[in-house]
């Protein structure tokens, strides 16, 4: 990969999409002289490496797969350096990974243009379309799960906020910071190792549209503020330690059995 981008740098690369081929071994730092680099997709690999935490500097990176591959090790930055990580990030697929430790809140206080409220407009828009509409523009594509399906997205909306670490060995709670994100419209934290309560911060989340928590070892309630989610069409919290009575009233009263 390292000499395949060595012959890339001087161009203006937007999108490097290696899904679904062999590759092995560690990613290459190399990766960084693409400085123009919105969408990175390395999914579906057998990449075996730790977190590349220094795709970090990458200014402009919107989307990051690196779903299904080796990866392991913790999420945690031991840097002390103050400048964000991955400040417009809107697509952030780790799942089906061997992550491991606490959930990464640096990365979770980090993602500016899912806190931001001016960041996206009422005007529907693609990501790899340039502002005047013209054509010639590669629309980038990705393959994403969304409400518990497999989806091929042939453009991806701008407004599209998406974080998906199910799949791994994350542990420890969910932490409350990631209230903040009110731009985020899908969450998937399943099939991982958490324990604890359900933070009430998540009731925060006003563009939630999925949420899947299943398959960890949460406690407690579910959170009444869930139900005042407006947009909330997809929630799944099966397969916990849960207790209580289930909230009532708006979206809650659409699911069924199989969400708890």
């Amino acid at each position: 990969m390292g000499r395949f981008l060595q012959h890339l740098q001087r161009d203006k690369l937007s999108n490097f999409n290696l899904n679904g081929n062999l590759l092995e071994g560690p990613l290459t730092p190399s990766i960084l002289n693409c400085k123009g680099l919105e969408v990175l997709n390395l999914g579906n690999n057998k990449i075996n490496d730790t977190f590349p935490h220094w795709l970090g500097g990458l200014p402009q990176l919107q989307v990051l797969v690196l779903k299904s591959n080796h990866m392991h090790g913790s999420l945690c930055v031991n840097s002390s350096k103050s400048s964000p990580f991955f400040s417009k990030i809107q697509i952030f697929d780790l799942s089906s990974n061997y992550f491991s430790g606490p959930l990464p809140v640096r990365y979770i206080n980090s993602f500016k243009a899912i806190i931001n409220l001016e960041k996206i407009g009422s005007t529907v828009s693609y990501m790899g379309e340039n502002d005047h509409g013209g054509r010639g523009f590669y629309t980038y594509s990705i393959g994403i799960v969304i409400k518990g399906q497999y989806m091929e997205l042939v453009k991806i909306f701008n407004m599209w906020t998406i974080i998906d670490l199910s799949n791994n060995q994350f542990e420890g709670g969910i932490p409350k910071v990631i209230g903040k994100l009110n731009l985020l419209k899908g969450l998937n934290l399943s099939h991982n190792n958490l324990n604890g309560g359900i933070p009430t911060s998540i009731g925060n989340l006003i563009s939630l549209e999925w949420l899947d928590l299943s398959s960890n070892r949460l406690s407690g309630t579910i959170p009444n503020r869930l139900a005042e989610l407006p947009f909330l069409s997809s929630l799944n919290v099966s397969e916990n330690q849960l207790h209580g009575q289930i909230p009532q009233g708006k979206q809650f009263n659409t699911f069924g059995n199989g969400s708890y």
